[in-house]
């Protein structure tokens, strides 16, 4: 995956960022014994999602690519080892 563009879009920075801040609250408020805080940073985490997925329909995220059937590899075709003409 290292030469593809998987997730370095507008799109997928900005659904993980704001997943990453409700996951803090969440955690910040579960440490505190605040059950009210908790569920609102998990809305906050599903929040990410939903802005992510409109952002990628509006054009911001990766395009859709065909899947490409895969090619076979051609046979090999050395000669054995230690065969010289």
């Amino acid at each position: 995956m290292a030469g593809s563009s998987h997730g370095h879009t507008p799109a997928a920075w900005t659904g993980v960022i704001i997943a990453f801040i409700g996951f803090c609250v969440a955690g910040a408020f579960m440490v505190m014994a605040q059950p009210l805080g908790f569920w609102a940073g998990m809305v906050i985490v599903l929040l990410g999602g939903v802005v992510g997925m409109i952002m990628r329909a509006m054009g911001l995220g990766q395009p859709k690519q065909e899947r490409a059937v895969p090619r076979k590899a051609p046979a090999a075709t050395r000669e054995p080892a230690g065969v010289e003409g």
